[in-house]
């Protein structure tokens, strides 16, 4: 059988990728096709790790990091990528508009599986994303999410990567979906103990992950807190905590040094909203329990009171509330490792075998039947 799978971009290797590597190793496909490869040969390999791959790009390529400006042309060259047509199964991992590439045989199955809220830049947080300028073009914004709830209808099946997801995508695109949480590598983890006086944050440092509300909290309470990760709003976030020795950022930094960084904090603070979030259940792995903005996947991988604690606004004073509730409690660092086990990359990749295999003898009997 010929495979193929369809990704939005490939820029940075996040807990997207790991998804796509994990899908790698299972099912590992003949070809990719993608918007924009601009990701290091050095990040590749960490997704294709016994070969070099085969990618078929669209144009934005050419505008290499710049390409998300770009983001009203998605919908456009996601449909400009044909599959080849001796292609018999398609998994597309989308966020975006990786979902709506179109099959060009009826022999073709398309299984897409829901990183997050697709194309939430047009969605729930579009003003978060264009500001003042969302009134703007907000036309076109509706156009888009006209353009995406009618490729959404393209896979044959939807996989989400949490209920909250699935009752997104029930919700905007009218579609029912089956609920398969992504993997978790563990073994990169382990349980620490002794726990040192400081909280940590990890993720890409984009606006939507809210890490200006972290920097404001621990700046008022006088706590430390380290900031592990990149990304474009790096300088911003970095003026907000300007010359506060509590607040550290370390940039990218490799697994082993996040895992040490993790398992010694006392706790792991999330203000984002993720559909799933893979870094809360790492943090979980070290026995590290979480603080995190009570709304979205963090609601299915956190026990309250018991491997964290919630806040119910995006606010300074919500998180700081938090902060203070969370050092009243005592947590058994043991039983916290031992939650996270359920979301390892060994049950995700039984999962979606057993899933993909399943439907695929169903639409192979499907064939037979026409």
């Amino acid at each position: 059988m010929k495979k193929a799978i369809v990704i939005d971009w490939l820029d940075k290797y996040g807990g997207a990728e790991r998804v796509i590597g994990a899908f790698e190793k299972v099912f590992s496909f003949d070809i990719t096709y993608t918007l924009a490869n601009i990701m290091p040969e050095t990040e590749l390999d960490k997704i294709y790790t016994h070969r070099k791959p085969v990618i078929v790009e669209t144009p934005l390529k050419r505008f290499g990091s710049k390409f998300r400006a770009l983001f009203f042309t998605f919908p456009y060259f996601i449909r400009t990528l044909k599959v080849s047509k001796d292609v018999e199964l398609i998994i597309s991992s989308s966020h975006a508009v990786a979902k709506g590439i179109k099959k060009t045989s009826p022999g073709q199955l398309h299984i897409s599986y829901f990183q997050a809220r697709n194309c939430n830049y047009i969605w729930g947080e579009y003003k978060l994303y264009f500001g003042f300028f969302g009134h703007i073009i907000y036309p076109l914004i509706s156009l888009l999410r006209k353009i995406d709830r009618k490729q959404a209808q393209e896979p044959d099946f939807i996989i989400c990567n949490s209920f909250f997801v699935k009752n997104w995508v029930k919700e905007k695109y009218k579609r029912d979906a089956s609920v398969i949480y992504p993997p978790v590598d563990l073994s990169c983890f382990s349980l620490q103990p002794d726990k040192e006086d400081y909280y940590v944050a990890v993720g890409r440092l984009a606006d939507i992950k809210r890490f200006d509300i972290a920097i404001e909290a621990f700046k008022a309470m006088g706590k430390k807190l380290i900031i592990i990760g990149d990304g474009d709003q790096a300088k911003k976030l970095k003026a907000i905590a300007g010359s506060n020795p509590n607040i550290v950022f370390t940039g990218f930094l490799d697994s082993l040094e996040v895992n040490d960084y993790i398992s010694k904090a006392r706790g792991f603070i999330q203000t984002g909203i993720e559909g799933f979030g893979i870094s809360p259940i790492e943090a979980q792995a070290c026995g590290t329990p979480v603080i995190a903005f009570g709304y979205g996947g963090v609601l299915e991988t956190v026990k309250k009171n018991e491997t964290g604690v919630f806040f119910d606004e995006q606010t300074v004073h919500s998180l700081t509330d938090a902060v203070g509730r969370f050092e009243q409690l005592h947590f058994d660092y043991a039983k916290i490792r031992s939650h996270s086990l359920q979301f390892s990359k060994e049950r995700f990749e039984k999962e979606i075998k057993e899933y993909v295999e399943r439907k695929w003898d169903e639409h192979i009997n499907t064939l037979h039947k026409l």
